[in-house]
């Protein structure tokens, strides 16, 4: 993700040099834990997915200097406020809660959260159904304060780290179920490895802990970055850029105003 650099024509070559020295990188935090299909690593150790991708057209599109920076998901907001990194790009959905701390630009995707368990279960994505089983969700995420407030009552909640470990447990029959983003866990159940499992439904809407979509986070009063990142958003919406990234993962949009 490299920023494109205009130039008159005839600066001085102290002034070139000037220029280099206060060009400033753009710190892109993302989740150091793999969540295929939005980021994951190659066989190479380099980040590759669909928000990869995104956030690379975004830069660019923002004519922003932007570079990867992987952190634990847990600590991304700290992260940010304490300017390690200067924005989030990790399918954060923007929630009135975090709002409190970070501002968020304008949605790049919106997808529902889905239960999912093995074929052979019974399950719906109800607290009645739900009721007496155990149910892994990722911890520090939206998902984790849903099921507390809608499951909690009825369901045993157990806390994960990653996606990956509540999946490699419910494969192992040590959960009954797991709630999540949409496509991240159509991309599992796809998979080898989820086969044993299906996408159980969508649990009903909660707008205030599901949030409005996911956006990009940045610090409290950096409407310059925001703003950037909303003009970049838009451009590719316009011009077909994240029409075509989709396609090349998905079936369908993932972004819905």
């Amino acid at each position: 993700m490299k920023l494109k650099t205009f130039l008159a024509a005839g600066l001085a070559s102290s002034l070139l040099a000037a220029g280099a020295a206060s060009a400033q990188e753009v710190k892109i935090g993302i989740a150091a834990e793999p969540y295929p299909p939005f980021a994951s690593l190659d066989a190479s150790g380099n980040w590759v997915g669909w928000e990869i991708e995104v956030a690379d057209a975004i830069c660019a599109a923002a004519e922003l200097d932007c570079v990867l920076t992987p952190v634990a998901w847990d600590g991304i907001i700290p992260s940010l406020t304490g300017q390690q990194i200067d924005a989030i790009m990790a399918s954060m959905s923007i929630t009135d809660e975090r709002m409190q701390t970070i501002d968020f630009s304008d949605p790049y995707y919106n997808t529902p959260a889905v239960i999912v368990a093995d074929k052979s279960m019974e399950i719906e994505p109800t607290p009645e159904s739900l009721a007496g089983k155990i149910v892994g969700i990722q911890a520090s995420t939206t998902h984790q304060a849903y099921a507390n407030a809608h499951f909690g009552d009825a369901a045993e909640i157990r806390v994960y780290q990653t996606q990956d470990e509540a999946n490699q447990d419910l494969v192992a029959g040590r959960i009954d179920a797991t709630q999540a983003d949409s496509i991240a866990m159509a991309d599992f159940v796809n998979s080898d490895a989820g086969a044993c499992c299906e996408i159980k439904g969508a649990v009903a809407n909660d707008e205030a802990i599901l949030g409005k979509g996911v956006g990009a986070g940045v610090r409290k009063g950096d409407d310059a970055l925001r703003e950037s990142l909303n003009a970049g958003i838009a451009a590719i919406l316009a011009d077909g850029t994240h029409a075509e990234i989709t396609s090349r993962y998905f079936t369908t949009s993932i972004y819905s105003e």
